[in-house]
Order: structure tokens, then C-alpha cells, then sequence
């Protein structure tokens, strides 16, 4: 995805002088295409994330549209206030580019994880959160809103070679996308997670459980339209997702379920206990907590034996 995020972004540039991207000393061997082709539009501002969403608050305020590339814990926690005290209380096109979604880095340890990025950032009137389930989705969800007035978080992974089956890049803000249809059970999902629900979904064909598969990029503002549509059919959901249970995609379906006097029951497949020093490849932590094909097997069986008691 971040691969496919600059190369886009350097599309986007060629055609509007005021994209400027800003990174915290992050993103070699990622970020050279554009810095080659834009020098003059590209700052390092060192590791420094506070400071850079103050920058890109002033270059919004003149007038232009400034990138903010991190990893996602690093771009998302630390400069909280200055996103909230700037972009968000001001409505300036400020684009905070967050990588490494849930445990994409996860050698590196756990304040590295990315696990309650969207959940801290949803509170916040107005920023748009956009979590896209591939690099096809990513391209498009760029090119749909880079232009759109206000901040906006863009939740990346880092695999550009693999893509969501069904998904063919979709991507409409403020919408959800099927990629999947079947009336025994109802995934939602988003993010590089994504994948591992498709293959899941795969082994519950072959064993005779069909599965709709939705994907929510658009976290923020949300589908709510498109998630009431899927639920209506479904008395029971299963949301799968790369981050702390509170606060993330499983707590607003959760509340748009609650708010709209839904009779579905909402059940939470994310990171529920704290990793303690605990690291790993992605593939390693996502078989710890339950997220990799077979731990989504697992919660979808006891999920459908727990509704048919």
C-alpha cells in the first residue's frame, strides 16, 4: 500500500502544485519517488511529529495540501492535540498518513503497533478515517478524496502485491463494499486484515457456511446506510479488525446498531489484552490473538453454534 500511496501521490503532484509531503524521518527507499520529482515539495522534518502536523497546519492555512507520513502510532498519538488543536478545529486539508496498520511492524516492538489509532481519532468531529483493505482500494481512495476539504487520516498497510478478492479497488467515502455474499454469516471488516477474512471465508465455503464479507475503508464518516442495509439480514455479525476492541470498527457498528434499534448482536474479533513486551511478524501476532484464518474459523463457528442455541 505505501508503495502505491506515493506513486499515486506523485500522479496526484504532477497535476496540483500545492500537494506537499512532509515525513518524521521515516520512509526510505518509499518516499524517493516523490522527493525526486518534487524536491521542492518535500520535507524531513526529523523525528518530530508534533512539530509536523504544525508545520502542515500553517501550509494548509496558506493555501496548500500537506501530506503527513508516519508510522501510524507516531502519526496518530503523539501529535493528538496539535491534529485536534489544528487541522480539525481550523477544517484544513491537513493529511495525516499513518503506516503500519495493527501489527504490520510488529518486529519492532509494541509502540509500534497500531492498535488504537482509529479509536482516538474517531473522536474527533469531522476528520475523515479511511482504512483501506489493499493497495487497489488505497490508489482509489486517494484519488477520491485528496482533494476533499478537511483533515483526513489515511490508515495504510504495506503489502502492494496482494489484493481482496471482489474488492476490484473500490472505493466511494461514506460507503461500505461487498465483496462477498452468503446468508449464513456477515463479516465486517477493513484494513490488510481484510485478506486473512477472505481466506477465512473460503475455508467456511468449502465447508459449507457462506459468508457476506463487507468492507468498511470508510470508517470515518461512516457507511451507515450500507451497514443497516447488511445487517437487516443478518441477526448476527462478526467484525474482524487490527486493533483494540474499544473504539475501533466493533464499536461503531456497535453503536450504529444501538442508535438505529437494530436486533443484531455485534460480536468483537480484535486485540483484546495488552501484548506485554510481546512481538512477532504479523502472521506470528495475528495467530496469537485470534485473527489469522484459522482463529476468524474458530469465532465464526462459535459465533453461528451460539445463535442457533
Amino acid at each position: 500500500m505505501r508503495g502505491t500511496f506515493v506513486n499515486t501521490l506523485c500522479d496526484i503532484a504532477r497535476q496540483d502544485e500545492r500537494i506537499v509531503l512532509l515525513t518524521g524521518d521515516l520512509g526510505f527507499t518509499v518516499l524517493e519517488p516523490f522527493r525526486e520529482a518534487h524536491p521542492k515539495r518535500f520535507y524531513n522534518v526529523g523525528v518530530a511529529e508534533q512539530n509536523m502536523v504544525g508545520i502542515a497546519t500553517g501550509l494548509a492555512e496558506a493555501g496548500l495540501i500537506p501530506f503527513c507520513y508516519s508510522i501510524g502510532t507516531f502519526a496518530s498519538l503523539r501529535p493528538f492535540e496539535f491534529i485536534r488543536n489544528g487541522p480539525v478545529l481550523h477544517h484544513l486539508p491537513v493529511r495525516i498518513v499513518g503506516l503500519g496498520a495493527g501489527f504490520e511492524y510488529g518486529t519492532a516492538g509494541t509502540t509500534h503497533f497500531s492498535l488504537e489509532d482509529i479509536g482516538v481519532l474517531r473522536t474527533q468531529p469531522g476528520l475523515d478515517i479511511i482504512a483501506p483493505a489493499d493497495f487497489e482500494q488505497t490508489r482509489s481512495a486517494l484519488l477520491d478524496t485528496w482533494s476533499a476539504d478537511g483533515p483526513i487520516y489515511y490508515r495504510l498497510g504495506k503489502d502492494d502485491r496482494n489484493t481482496m478478492p471482489g474488492l476490484e479497488g473500490r472505493f466511494a467515502r461514506g460507503r461500505a463494499q461487498k465483496v462477498r455474499d452468503g446468508d449464513d454469516l456477515l463479516i465486517f471488516t477493513c484494513g490488510p486484515i481484510s485478506l486473512e477474512v477472505a481466506a477465512a471465508a473460503d475455508q467456511l465455503a468449502r465447508e459449507g457456511i457462506e459468508s457476506r464479507v463487507v468492507v468498511v475503508a470508510s470508517v470515518s464518516p461512516a457507511p451507515e446506510k450500507d451497514i443497516v442495509e447488511a445487517l437487516s439480514g443478518h441477526r448476527v455479525a462478526l467484525v474482524v479488525e487490527t486493533h483494540y476492541t474499544t473504539g475501533g470498527l466493533g464499536s461503531l457498528l456497535s453503536e450504529v446498531v444501538a442508535e438505529q434499534g437494530l436486533g443484531a448482536r455485534i460480536v468483537r474479533l480484535g486485540v483484546r489484552k495488552s501484548a506485554h513486551g510481546r512481538s512477532g511478524s504479523p502472521a506470528h501476532m495475528y495467530a496469537r490473538h485470534g485473527l489469522d484464518k484459522a482463529g476468524i474459523v474458530k469465532s465464526a463457528h462459535q459465533l453461528l453454534t451460539a445463535a442457533r442455541g
